[in-house]
């Protein structure tokens, strides 16, 4: 009776929509590449670009995330994402999450948020989960 208890919590516990991909990015000379992913047009893909901008000058540290959001849907919609930030050898150094709201139908937002990095070098964004929603 304990091992069906524990399969059924291991199975009841995975979750196929919070599975991590990597952000989209776009590259620009200020800004850190990141990759992009190739799928099926759906919520997530209205995402169209989220990386790190690393503004930092005179030796103090500035890294932002940045994202442009483009409402493919025929709604006005709320938008959040659950990100993290890992180095090289998978480590996440700092996880955060990111709302955009009230995107019309067709309208493209763009926002950004500081962030806690000591260096945009190595490091790669993650969106852990991602949700969009009708915007009353």
């Amino acid at each position: 009776m304990l091992v069906i208890v524990v399969a059924v919590l291991v199975i009841a516990g995975e979750d196929g929509d919070e599975a991590t991909t990597p952000a989209p990015g776009r590259t620009t000379s200020s800004r850190t590449p990141q990759a992009r992913t190739q799928g099926p047009r759906d919520e997530r893909a209205d995402l169209i670009s989220f990386q790190l901008d690393d503004r930092s000058a005179a030796g103090i540290t500035d890294i932002w995330v940045v994202w442009t959001i483009k409402n493919s849907s025929s709604e006005k919609s709320d938008y959040s994402w659950d990100w993290e930030a890992v180095d090289a050898d998978g480590t996440r150094l700092v996880n955060g999450t990111e709302l955009e709201t009230d995107v019309l139908a067709g309208q493209t937002a763009r926002g950004e948020s500081p962030t806690t990095l000591n260096s945009a070098t190595g490091i790669h964004l993650n969106i852990t989960s991602f949700n969009r929603t009708v915007s009353y």
